[in-house]
Order: structure tokens, then sequence, then C-alpha cells
């Protein structure tokens, strides 16, 4: 009896005092796993239940911004699968065209080299072996966080489906003419060097300064004074426009004024677009560098003459200030204005300006030949089927800004500058043909030859994650899966992805599949730094989950991420709080649902 006792004493004081996850989370996540207890099978008994996860760009690794996102969605497919649903939650990775090609070019900067050193496809087998690398590590940390998606239905938006599904829906827009080809006012980033949409532009309040110049009037001794922000930009001028209504200038419209420095004759024109009450009255016009002067330039038929180049430098048209950097031939151009006697006055002035999402340089409004999406015929179906409730926002104030983006949208420019990507399905004859096809041609269909070139640009990356809720599914093939789990019940992402990723997907499922790709749209707030900014791989201000997983284990971090509590010991964070209120649609039961 006493050794028996003796026995158990010892044996109390080798068990572990405190859980310790690591002794259990990975062996029960690999039992799980090899049982294939996530795979999502399709059952004529079931109802399906089908969650798309939003592909991760593979830029680097995971934050706790995305750790949060993937719980949310964790939480709804494992609760539905204990109701006996069918549930597909599939998983993948974004290769994020411009951001992962941002970074590799640092990279290769360096390394001491360049993309263009490298050649087109060198740098794509760096990029792919980029993909391999990162998109790896964030699959890894997925399954660390337990994440019970279907492993079997990995996608990738660059694998062979979803490039497949690309080609159909660009060749489909194509010839019901939705995609053209023609020179618009787009955003330019110098430092990336390509086209973005309206969508990548991140607006900011940057000080600045409104100078006044004057305007000579030819063969007399009067003036006209405008005021401008970017004086760089006078040298494509090719007009100034003034209010048909305002008499201060009516004696001066059909008349020509000398351009400064560049002595180019330009008119006097009469344009409702100018406000009597901003500024001088007085508009300079450039075509090529501004939207609104853009639509003036059309309505004249002014000249559109572009004076930067891709880098941001000043061209030939900008005669001896050409090769200058722009902000250099700004400085000069003021200077030089202020010694001819033409430099009114200076006022400081505080705007919006844009700035590339990714690198932050300030972004270049510029004429520039570009691929297209007509959105007037698209955009209506997508606000329709939010409006009849065939989609909800889930909170529904969410709704607003979907609405906003959707009832003010322009065409969408979809053609970059990059190499890693889809590339434009187009190709061009030398007799002059353009062909747009799904396969790649051998033989133009007009001459008969063979010398063919592919258009160089790829697309932008939203367009191939636009089609993401049914391209995994084996679109646009009528696959098995297609038919069972689509259209997707439930999407969860954070409200800035809206303009971006959302209404995209509605729009090309409408048009595309004929039905919405999902029935709710769940939106949760954003996980910041301590700082308040949003976590970002490009700030460096990310908290990689395996840290805290490593700690405290993966259940602990889920929990602390759904009811915004953490340990005192672990970083500083800003993370959502719970409303309060329950999502009341029986599709997933009860969760509470995040404020913003």
């Amino acid at each position: 009896m006493e050794a028996i006792t003796l026995c158990k004493v010892k044996e109390m004081k080798e068990m572990q005092t405190t859980y310790d996850p690591k002794e259990f989370e990975d062996r029960i996540y690999a039992d799980w796993t090899d049982g294939k207890y996530f795979h999502a099978g399709i059952d004529p008994k079931k109802v399906p239940f089908t969650v798309m996860m939003p592909p991760p760009n593979i830029t680097g690794q995971l934050h706790m911004g995305h750790a949060m996102d993937e719980t949310m969605q964790d939480t709804i497919a494992r609760f539905k699968r204990m109701q006996g649903y069918s549930v597909l939650w599939l998983p993948g990775t974004d290769h994020a065209s411009l951001a992962t090609e941002h970074k590799i070019v640092e990279k290769l900067r360096e390394e001491g080299t360049s993309k263009e050193n490298l050649g087109r496809e060198e740098f794509l087998r760096r990029a792919w072996a980029w993909k391999e690398q990162y998109g790896g590590k964030i699959i890894g940390q997925l399954k660390k966080l337990g994440s019970s998606c279907d492993w079997d239905r990995l996608a990738f938006t660059m694998d062979e489906r979803c490039s497949k599904a690309v080609r159909e829906a660009f060749c489909r827009l194509y010839e019901k003419g939705l995609i053209y080809r023609g020179s618009r006012i787009i955003n330019w980033c110098p430092d990336c060097r390509t086209a973005l949409s309206d969508e990548e532009v991140a607006y900011s309040e940057d000080k600045g300064s409104f100078w006044y110049f004057n305007y000579p009037v030819k063969d007399s001794g009067e003036c006209i004074t405008i005021a401008t922000t970017r004086p760089e930009t006078m040298l494509g001028d090719t007009a100034v426009a003034v209010n048909p209504n305002d008499k201060r200038y009516s004696h001066l419209v059909g008349k020509t004024l000398v351009l400064p420095l560049v002595g180019r004759e330009i008119p006097v024109v009469a344009d409702d677009y100018v406000d009597v009450e901003f500024g001088t009255g007085a508009v300079k016009i450039t075509p090529a560098h501004d939207p609104n002067d853009f639509e003036v330039g059309l309505r004249h038929n002014l000249p559109m003459i572009k004076v930067l180049n891709d880098d941001g430098t000043v061209n030939g048209e900008g005669g001896k200030f050409c090769g200058l950097d722009r902000y250099e031939a700004r400085r000069r151009i003021v200077e030089e204005m202020k010694e001819m006697g033409l430099l009114v006055k200076v006022e400081p002035h505080t705007h919006n300006v844009g700035h590339c999402h990714r690198c932050n340089a300030t972004l270049e409004p510029i004429v520039s030949k570009q691929w297209f999406v007509s959105m007037q015929s698209l955009a209506k179906p997508a606000i329709d089927a939010v409006v009849k409730n065939k989609t909800k926002f889930t909170p529904d104030r969410f709704a607003k800004i979907y609405f906003n983006w959707l009832e003010n949208i322009r065409d969408w420019c979809i053609s970059r500058q990059l190499w890693w990507g889809h590339r434009i399905p187009v190709w061009y004859c030398s007799c002059g043909e353009v062909i747009c096809s799904r396969e790649t041609p051998t033989v133009c269909p007009k001459c008969g030859g063979t010398d063919l070139t592919q258009e160089e640009d790829c697309l932008d990356t939203w367009f191939s994650s636009a089609l993401w809720p049914f391209s995994t599914l084996g679109w646009p093939e009528e696959t098995p899966d297609f038919k069972y789990f689509y259209p997707t019940d439930v999407l969860v992402t954070g409200y800035d992805i809206i303009p971006f990723w959302v209404m995209r997907m509605m729009f090309s499922g409408l048009e595309h599949t004929g039905k919405v790709p999902f029935r709710d749209v769940l939106i949760h707030g954003l996980v910041r730094d301590e700082q308040g900014r949003k976590m970002s791989k490009s700030l460096g201000n990310g908290i990689d989950p395996l840290e805290v997983i490593e700690k405290y284990g993966a259940d602990s971090l889920r929990l602390s991420l759904l009811t915004g509590w953490r340990p005192a010991t672990t970083p500083a964070l800003r993370i959502p709080k719970w409303s309060g209120r329950a999502i009341s649609s029986t599709r997933y039961g009860t969760l509470p649902a995040l404020c913003s």
C-alpha cells in the first residue's frame, strides 16, 4: 500500500502544472487533416454551404488582421458542419501582381541589378520562386492557426484553372464590346512605372502651394491670371478656360495667349466647367495631365501635349526643362516666372493628393493608351442585387461604401505595365489586325501571316480576384463543384476591401454566371497597431500570429481576436470590439457582428 502511494505521488510531481498547447494542437490538427475531416463532399442529401477565403497576397506572411479574418470564417464553417451542412471553405493565395513585383524589384535593387537586366523570362522564374517560398509560408501559418479549410481544393490566382477563367472572362467582355483600348487620363505611378485604377489611389491631405501666374494676351498689354498647384504641367497647357457667364473675361474669349517659357499660342475658351468663385475664375487647361482638363479638351478639340516621361521627368515637349525631375522642373519654372515678372503671388494650400497605395509615391494623372472595362452596364445589376436584398451586408451601413463606388464609377483601367501577372490575351499582327483569343494564335485570321506579337501588359490583379468565387470551382465549365457549391453563402472581409474586391466580385459574378457570387457579406473591423495604423507588410508593423501561437497556443489567440481581449504581455494592438448585436441569418446561426 505504501509503495502504491509513493508511486502516485511521484506521478503527480511529474505531471504538467499548466496546459501546454504544443503537446496537443499539432497532433490534433494532423489527425483532422489526415482524416480528411475538412473535405467538402458533393452530397445530394446535404445542403451545401460555401465560404471563399479572401486569398492573402504572396508578398510576405500573414499578420494578426489575417488571423482574425480566418478565425471568423473558421468559426462559421465549423458551426455549419455541426449543423449537418456540406461545408466548403476554399483556401488560396493571390499573386498580387503590383505588390509582389514591387517586392521582387526591391530585392533585385539590393542585389545591384534590375528586372530589365534579368529579362522577362528570368524575372518570372524569380517570381514563381517567390510564390513557392511565401505562398508556402502562408499556408503553413493557416494550418498552424487551426484553419479547417478543404486543402484538397487549394487555389492560386495564377493556377491553370484560374488562368483559363481569366482568359474566358476577358474574351467574353471584349467580344461584347465591354473591354476596349484607348487613350484616357489614368493614375500613373512614376516609381512603380505602371497605371493604377481609381481604387488603388490613396489620398492624403498634403501641404503645397497655389502659384498665381500671369499669361500675356497676344498683341496686347493685358494678362490673364491663373492659379496652379502643379507649375510643371504648364509646359503642356493648350488653353485657358473661363466661365461663359463671367463678365470679367467675356472680352477675352476667343483671344490668343502666349504661354510663358514655351512661347506656344493658346486660346481662351468658355466652358461651364470653370467655377467663377474659385481662384481667379480662369483655369489653365492641360488635357494630357488632368482628368477635368481632359474632358474640356475633348469638348473644344484641344491638342493633348504630354510633358512627363514614365519616370516623372520632363520629356522633349518641355524644351529647356527636358530631363529634369518633375519637382526640380517645378522649382525652376517658378524661379523663371518670377524673374520674368509673371509670378503674381504664392499662397499656402493644403489639398488632397493621390499616392500609390503600394510605394506611396505621388501619382501623376496622365493621358495614356490603356485597356479599360466599360462599367456603366456592369454596375447597375450589382447595385440592384443589394437593393433587392439578393446580397446583404452585415452591418448594413457598409452597403453605403459599396453603393458610393458603384454609383460614381468610371471605366476601369485593367492594364498594368508589369511582368508578373496574367498577360493580356491580345495579339497584334504586322498587318494591323488585333486578335483577342482564348488560345495562343499561330496565324492571323485576316492576312494569314505568322508575325504575331502578344500584348506586353498584364491585367490588374483584381481582374482575376473578381472571378475567385467561381473560377476556383471550375468555371467556365459546368463542373460538379460549380453546380453544387455556387453561389457561395457568406463572404467575410474587412471594410477596406469593399471597393477593391467585393464590388468587383459582385458585377463579375452577375455578368459571367447570372447569379450573385455570395448571399451575405460579413464586414469586420481592422486590427491596428498602437499608433492606429492598419497592419501592413510594407509598413513592417504586422505581428506574425505564429509568435503568439508559440507562446499562448492557437485557441487562445483565436478567442482573443474574436472577443477583442489580449494578454497584457502581448504587443499593443487595437482589436475591433464586438458590437453586441447578433446576425440573425439562419444561414450561419448567431455570430456577434463586428463594428468598425
